[in-house]
């Protein structure tokens, strides 16, 4: 399989499209958790939820070395914001918040790992080479 890494090709456009299935993952990951109706009914919560966890939090992870902050810290946060707030803010039981913490620690590096097997996209995942 011929992957999307050609030399001398900016890489700069592999974030945004990142960005976006993390946003599409992100949102299916919700529906499945919080089911069909309730999701219905706080979609626009939810796409408010979506950009501060995924787009807000992706963005500091990646500008956060440029930034000057520790790796801690801009590793940290971006996590600390997908685990708390969207049990938080969807006000998720027990059940469904150990449901979601598992989805999404499981989509991450899946989606990663699709990028990299699939594109040859292996700068996003620094500790895992694919």
């Amino acid at each position: 399989m011929q992957k999307l890494m050609l030399p001398g090709i900016s890489t700069n456009w592999h974030f945004p499209i990142m960005i976006l299935a993390s946003f599409i993952i992100f949102f299916v990951v919700i529906r499945i958790v919080i089911g069909k109706q309730e999701f219905i009914e706080k979609k626009k919560l939810i796409f408010l939820l979506s950009v501060i966890v995924v787009i807000i939090g992706m963005l500091f992870g990646k500008y956060g070395a440029n930034w000057g902050l520790k790796w801690w810290i801009y590793y940290t946060i971006p996590v600390l914001m997908n685990v708390l707030l969207p049990p938080l803010v969807l006000k998720m039981n027990f059940k469904r918040t150990l449901l979601y913490l598992v989805l999404s620690f499981l989509s991450a590096p899946l989606i990663h790992a699709f990028f990299s097997i699939c594109f040859g996209w292996t700068e996003y995942m620094p500790f895992w080479r694919i």
